[in-house]
């Protein structure tokens, strides 16, 4: 009997001694807050997996990348190919062919049927960050572009349409001497302006003549040169919330027959006042165009300086006005939302007349509305506005910056 006693009192000294490392284990705590720490990530381990990124996160990252102006290689395009063509869509291809050149495959198709194809090399880093290089060669067309008579006080009654064909090639040199202020900037173009009928019911050329209209039914072909002068301390020209531009660009226009050349002159100024840590802003421009041309030489109309667009009078059709001189003045008051957002107050004012004594502050027709742009720090993709003058309301959809 005292036999069995023994052994089944070893028996379970033995299970006890077998079993209690493990329930040790289990009920005694880390002893240093580094033991605890290290328990915590072996854990941790067991369930590690890679980050998934979901579908929302990856469109987010897509239209950041756009914001910021990175290039990608198809891209969307949204530029028609002139003004007053309504609703675009387009599609782009680029491509970098070294470090910091890109060539940009484009085209675009509006609503008015308005029509764009283009090939565009920009080389941005030239003499040691000093100078930037652009290289276009393309093809537009046009086919119901309005044309309300010439002069400020045209009525707004009956709205004629011209259209016109325009191969073009050109380059542009912009160079930054001291890559602060001084801004210089030079171009050459080739390119042939083919008048034609316009769509609609009011065709130009069914209500004026080649006399009473110089350019109705011309096939002119332009070299094109232009030079820029002037300072410039933005940030960048696409989007600025401090600093200003000032500057004078000529533009030749030399027609080989000798009939339509003319010279355009345009003097500008833009200057932003930041307040409250940019928090706001009050940006002005002021605009003021006048021409020239040789003795026996006219300015095709659809060449002359103009009024109304999404960019100069915005509560007016586009082209609304037009005559040999222009004045335009704007002011915004820009009101930041976030880092990729901006609202905007503006008013606009201007008109063209025949003779630059009459460029002056008399008369002018102004609009005033309100707008949200959606930009990255150095562009504006988008900016959406609503406009009211004295001829209604106008909604305007830009892909740029205003100014």
């Amino acid at each position: 009997m005292r036999a069995i006693e023994v052994f089944g009192l070893s028996a379970v000294v033995a299970i006890t001694i077998g079993w209690a490392p493990a329930a040790f284990a289990q009920t005694t705590e880390p002893a240093t807050r580094e033991a605890a720490i290290e328990q915590a990530q072996a854990e941790k381990t067991k369930t590690l997996h890679p980050y998934e990124v979901s579908r929302g996160e990856r469109l987010m990252a897509k239209v950041d990348s756009i914001l910021n102006g990175t290039v990608r290689k198809w891209h969307p395009f949204f530029e028609s190919a002139y003004s007053g063509g309504g609703f675009t869509l387009g599609a782009g291809y680029a491509q970098y062919v070294s470090p910091f050149n890109v060539l940009d495959v484009r085209a675009s198709y509006s609503a008015a049927n308005y029509k764009l194809a283009e090939a565009e090399f920009v080389a941005p880093r030239l003499f040691h960050r000093r100078g930037a290089l652009s290289v276009v060669g393309g093809w537009r067309e046009a086919t119901q572009v309005p044309f309300y008579g010439i002069g400020t006080d045209t009525p707004n009654v009956t709205r004629f349409t011209f259209g016109f064909q325009r191969p073009y090639a050109s380059a542009l040199l912009t160079l930054r001497p001291t890559r602060r202020y001084l801004m210089l900037r030079g171009g050459l173009e080739l390119t042939q302006w083919k008048e034609q009928r316009g769509q609609g019911s009011n065709p130009v050329d069914t209500a004026f003549t080649p006399v009473a209209l110089p350019g109705i039914g011309i096939d002119v072909t332009y070299v094109h040169s232009q030079g820029t002068a002037g300072f410039d301390w933005r940030n960048s020209p696409g989007y600025a919330r401090r600093g200003g531009f000032y500057g004078v660009t000529v533009h030749d226009y030399s027609d080989r027959d000798n009939v339509f050349g003319f010279r355009q002159y345009d003097y500008e100024a833009i200057q932003h006042f930041p307040i409250l840590r940019e928090a706001w802003v009050i940006s002005l421009h002021g605009l003021a165009s006048t021409t020239s041309t040789s003795k026996g030489q006219v300015i095709p109309y659809f060449m002359l300086p103009a009024l109304g667009s999404g960019h100069t009078l915005r509560g007016f059709d586009s082209f609304r006005f037009r005559d040999r001189n222009r004045l335009m003045v704007q002011a915004e008051w820009r009101i930041m939302v976030n880092r990729f957002m901006d609202t905007a107050f503006f008013y606009d004012a201007g008109k063209v007349t025949r003779s630059t004594a009459d460029l002056d502050f008399q008369g002018l027709k102004s609009d005033f509305g309100f707008g949200a742009r959606f930009h990255s720090p150095f562009t504006t993709p988008l900016r959406v506005e609503v406009a009211k003058s004295n001829e209604g309301f106008r909604f305007v959809l830009n892909t740029s910056h205003v100014f």
